[in-house]
């Protein structure tokens, strides 16, 4: 059983910033495509951010330029760096990642909530 825990998350006002991390557990012999999704209210999930194993990232274009993601192969863990926040940034935010364990599948964390508001 693969596990994906997030943290991070919380409130903030506008312009702040915020980190977010995710570290994935279990039976892992690697990880592929890491991401990070968003869904606000009353919307659909969305992408944010995605980074491979080799490091080539993909960014939402309301995010690019203020939003960077990165992760630790050594440590199963993905992190993404949210600076000038703006109210529209308020979602869940949740962690994606491809694992190859027994066999290779999509896994997702429980979602961690970012709001921002002054």
């Amino acid at each position: 059983q693969v596990q994906l825990v997030e943290s991070g998350g919380g409130l903030v006002q506008p312009g702040g910033s915020l980190t977010l991390s995710c570290a994935a557990s279990g039976i892992i012999f690697s990880i592929k495509d890491m991401g990070w999704y968003r869904q606000a209210p009353g919307k659909e999930r969305e992408l944010v951010a995605a980074i491979t194993r080799e490091g080539a990232t993909t960014y939402a274009d309301s995010v690019k330029g203020r939003f960077t993601i990165s992760r630790l192969n050594a440590k199963n863990t993905v992190y993404l760096q949210m600076n000038g926040l703006k109210p529209e940034d308020t979602a869940v935010y949740y962690c994606n990642a491809r694992v190859v364990s027994m066999y290779e599948k999509d896994y997702w964390g429980q979602g961690t909530q970012v709001t921002v508001s002054s």
